[in-house]
C-alpha cells in the first residue's frame, strides 16, 4: 500500500498524534478540568439559587449553568490543537512528512481528521459526564436528558469543544508557531471575548466571535441579548473554522517549512 493512500496517510497522522508526548496529558486534562469545574460551579449555583433575583430564577437554564466549566476545558483543547499542528514545524520533521506525502491536501486533511476525531471523542465523554454530574449537583434545580431541548444542547456541547479545537488547528497551520498561536488564542478566548461581550456597545460584534457564537449551542433557554440561536451559532463557528482551515491550507501549499 502506497504511503500516499488516504488510509495510510490518516493512520500515519493518527500515530503521530497518539505518540506526541503532550497528547494524553492534554486530553486527560480537558476531561478532569472541565468536569471538575462544571461540578464545582453547579454546587455553587445550587447553594446560591435562593438568593438569585426572581427573574433570574424564572429564566434559569440548568443545562447552560451546568456547562459553565466548558470555557476552562476549551483552553486545554486549544493547546492540544495548536501543538498537534506545530510540533512538526518545531522538530523540523515537517519536511520529511511532506516528502512522504506529496499531496498537501491529503496530508492536511489527515492531520485535521486525526486531531478533530480525538477532540470529538474526549468531548463526548467530557460533556456527558459533566452533564449528569452537574445536574445531580444542581439537585432540585437540575434537569434530565429527556427534557425538551436538552439532548440537542448536549450534542451542541460536543460540537462546541470539537470545533474550538479545529479552529485552533487552522490558526496554528497559518502561523506555524505554537507560541504565536497560543499568544493569540488564549487571550482571545479567555480574556478578550468575555470582556468585549460584557461591554454593551461592543456586544453586537462580540457575539459573533467563535466562542461566544458556539456558546449559543449549549443553551436551552434562549439568550435574549444575542441575535444568535443554536443553529446560527453553529453556522458562525463553522464559518470561523472554514476561514482558518482554508488559510492554513493555502499557507501549506505555498511554503514547506
Amino acid at each position: 500500500m502506497s504511503s500516499t493512500h488516504p488510509g495510510a496517510v490518516l493512520r500515519s497522522e493518527w500515530t503521530k498524534a497518539r505518540t506526541l508526548r503532550s497528547t494524553p496529558w492534554l486530553l486527560l486534562a480537558t476531561l478532569v478540568i472541565t468536569v471538575g469545574s462544571n461540578v464545582a460551579f453547579a454546587f455553587a449555583i445550587r447553594n446560591s439559587f435562593d438568593r438569585m433575583p426572581i427573574e433570574n430564577q424564572q429564566s434559569f437554564d440548568p443545562v447552560y449553568s451546568g456547562f459553565t466549566g466548558l470555557g476552562f476545558g476549551q483552553i486545554v483543547l486549544l493547546a492540544y490543537g495548536v501543538l498537534l499542528v506545530t510540533s512538526e514545524y518545531t522538530s523540523g520533521t515537517i519536511l520529511a512528512s511532506l516528502a512522504a506525502v506529496p499531496g498537501r491536501g491529503a496530508f492536511y486533511l489527515a492531520k485535521w481528521l486525526s486531531g478533530t476525531l480525538a477532540a470529538f471523542a474526549v468531548s463526548v465523554v467530557t460533556v456527558y459526564l459533566s452533564f449528569f454530574l452537574a445536574q445531580s449537583a444542581l439537585g432540585p434545580h437540575g434537569t434530565t436528558i429527556a427534557e425538551s431541548g436538552v439532548l440537542r444542547a448536549t450534542v451542541g456541547g460536543c460540537l462546541y469543544m470539537t470545533l474550538v479545537c479545529s479552529f485552533a488547528m487552522g490558526v496554528a497551520a497559518i502561523l506555524r508557531s505554537s507560541v504565536s498561536s497560543l499568544v493569540i488564542l488564549i487571550p482571545l478566548f479567555f480574556f478578550v471575548s468575555p470582556m468585549l461581550n460584557n461591554v454593551s456597545a461592543l456586544q453586537p460584534v462580540a457575539q459573533f466571535l467563535p466562542d461566544q457564537a458556539a456558546m449559543r449551542m449549549i443553551e436551552v433557554v434562549p439568550n435574549e441579548e444575542s441575535v444568535l440561536g443554536p443553529g446560527t451559532g453553529l453556522l458562525v463557528i463553522l464559518a470561523w473554522n472554514a476561514v482558518t482551515l482554508l488559510g492554513g491550507y493555502l499557507v501549506l501549499r505555498r511554503r514547506d517549512a
